[in-house]
């Protein structure tokens, strides 16, 4: 995978053909179009709301629990009249759901009185009932009452009474406020929510028989969404009399094929290749069971269009320090056996085909980072076994963990700064890329040195043959005048300064060791806390003890999950491309049809 090379392609036709020759290269879908006219005051676009409406009607009826087979041909399918429809039984379902909830919630509140009818109002003189539900310790209040009352049910912890009085009660007459029971008794309440559950049934029905329009609504944005992505590349276009001219780049590979259609629509085009003041768009190639890496890679920063793909390195050192974070066999297995769950949903389209192959991946990983630790859910296999043999690594071994986690952080943040001096070779900044792998090389060497007890003059040379690599280049300002070197060894002072920098980051890889501890010691915990239950009751002591072990072992499980995207994410995004990608680029967006996604 590489960042592809582009190409400025320039493109002027007679203005009749302006419409067929937009047509032409959005079929293509290879151009990133750029602005030649300045914008309207009022830019055309896709009815926005209409356009939510549509995705939110959608969106709605693909979470259907069934769908039906699909009907293709659209004669007489109105869009907008079927999205009302859509919209008007989603709000019917919300509606039905919210009854239904607040019966089953005013049931539960009314329960503990019983299924009471309540009287007339005429039959109690003009008196009502008021219920309470008053914590037992406050049953002296209802004795001080002048109001007459009665307990109607006790528990545990409350008692339901219920007041007497043709006015609601002060506020301050019990110590607690009154429950609001409402006028139907529960009978009557049940009735209403098998209504409501039949009615909520009938509308999903519903709901499942308008799925067959799914294909028409997805033909119809993706014919609605071409229509405005042409509207704005139309308003890119400079017109001139009977001319128009458009410019934009494209992909070195794919200039032939619009050469072909400019010939076609008897176009005239200019092609030329990027300036060295000119900043293209980013297209990362990559082939479809790889656009896993490149999503992951994109997620955070899109890399200058003279910068490197860095799509590959990031899969792979996430991959790396995510096993490092979770640290176990089985919640690698775990993991696996998720993936496995969803394998078939996730063979829909090639984007997630590729992510199920880097599930894999990382799950494999995981696995075998375990099997070197030796830990499965927390246990550590004996060591005559030949699990017991695979365990090369022991967590609770700080210095060696310790080292570990800073050898891969001196080795990631150097492979930064080598593919960023492989980038820019040729400027004076890649010497200084070199200058820091010496730092970083150096440093390493020293600390080691020290630690041992060994000489440290090496390490220390390194060190300061790249300080002065740093200070020398790091500056790209060119020498027009005696000061501009001294500003020139300013700026290097200033690279200089990010020093405490790299020793911060690397420092910051101690956290792979730091999360991966924590992670062991909570699966070792709960196991030593189960076994105790287990071994100090009996009989339902092997009941709690499992019950200890599935929800500690969920409870690290989740833990772990979220450290080891977090923190696996962070080290690549922050670290990793501080020094490797300095530069932020533009994505590349192709002018194109959308294709409907079935």
């Amino acid at each position: 995978m590489s960042v592809a090379r582009l190409k400025k392609l320039s493109l002027v036709g007679r203005a009749a053909n302006k419409g067929d020759t937009l047509g032409a290269l959005q079929t293509l879908g290879c151009m990133h179009v750029l602005p030649l006219a300045p914008p309207p005051a009022e830019p055309e676009r896709i009815n926005e709301r209409g356009a939510r409406n549509a995705y939110k009607a959608l969106r709605f009826l693909k979470e259907s629990s069934e769908t039906r087979r699909q009907v293709r041909r659209d004669s007489g399918f109105d869009m907008d009249q079927f999205v009302g429809e859509v919209l008007d039984l989603m709000q019917r379902i919300r509606d039905m759901t919210d009854h239904r909830d607040f019966l089953a919630h005013r049931i539960a509140q009314v329960r503990p009185w019983g299924d009471l009818d309540f009287p007339p109002s005429d039959v109690l003189a003009g008196n009502r009932l008021w219920f309470y539900q008053l914590p037992l310790k406050h049953r002296e209040a209802l004795v001080e009452l002048q109001l007459p009352w009665a307990i109607l049910q006790e528990d545990h912890r409350f008692l339901y009474a219920v007041l007497i009085a043709p006015e609601d009660p002060e506020d301050d007459i019990l110590p607690v406020p009154r429950t609001h029971t409402g006028s139907l008794p529960i009978h009557e309440l049940e009735a209403q929510l098998e209504e409501a559950e039949i009615a909520i049934e009938a509308l999903e029905a519903e709901r499942i028989g308008q799925t067959r329009f799914l294909t028409l609504m997805r033909r119809n944005l993706a014919a609605a969404e071409s229509a405005a992505e042409l509207a704005h590349a139309t308003q890119k276009v400079r017109d001139e009399g009977k001319v128009f001219a458009l410019q934009g780049w494209v992909p070195s590979d794919q200039v032939e094929t619009v050469l072909d259609m400019a010939n076609s629509q008897n176009a005239a085009v200019l092609i030329e290749d990027p300036g060295p003041n000119e900043m293209p768009p980013t297209l990362l190639e990559q082939p479809e069971n790889r656009s896993a890496a490149v999503d992951l890679a994109l997620f955070y920063q899109v890399p200058g269009y003279r910068e490197w793909d860095p799509s590959i390195i990031v899969s792979v050192s996430f991959a790396i320090f995510f096993a490092m974070i979770v640290a176990d066999a089985g919640y690698g297995l775990v993991i696996l056996l998720g993936l496995l769950a969803f394998w078939k949903r996730l063979d829909n389209t090639p984007a997630k085909r590729s992510w199920r192959l880097y599930g894999l991946i990382i799950s494999g990983a995981t696995v075998l980072y375990g099997i070197l630790v030796g830990s499965y859910f927390g246990a550590s296999p004996a060591s005559g076994t030949i699990w017991g043999k695979l365990k090369l690594l022991d967590l609770n071994n700080f210095d060696s963990m310790m080292m570990i986690s800073i050898v891969v952080g001196v080795l990631h943040l150097i492979l930064a700064n080598a593919l960023a001096a492989r980038a820019s070779w040729g400027r004076r900044s890649s010497v200084a890329n070199l200058g820091w792998i010496a730092v970083l090389i150096g440093g390493f060497i020293l600390w080691l040195s020290y630690m041992k007890g060994g000489p440290t003059a090496p390490g220390a040379a390194i060190m300061i043959a790249g300080a002065l690599a740093i200070l020398l280049f790091t500056s790209e300002r060119k020498i027009a005048k005696p000061s501009d070197w001294l500003w020139r060894l300013i700026e290097g002072v200033q690279g200089l300064a990010g020093a405490m920098g790299a020793f911060g980051d690397v420092l910051s890889y101690m956290r792979l060791f730091a999360l991966g501890l924590a992670s062991a010691s909570l699966a070792i915990t709960f196991n030593d806390l189960a076994v105790s239950v287990m071994q100090s009751l009996k009989g339902l002591g092997l009941l709690f003890g499992v019950l200890i072990l599935i929800a500690g072992h969920i409870l690290n499980f989740a833990l772990a999950m979220m450290s080891g995207v977090v923190h696996g994410l962070r080290l690549n995004y922050i670290e990793f491309f501080k020094w490797g990608l300095p530069d932020e680029g533009i994505v590349f967006r192709p002018f194109a049809r959308k294709e409907v996604q079935e």
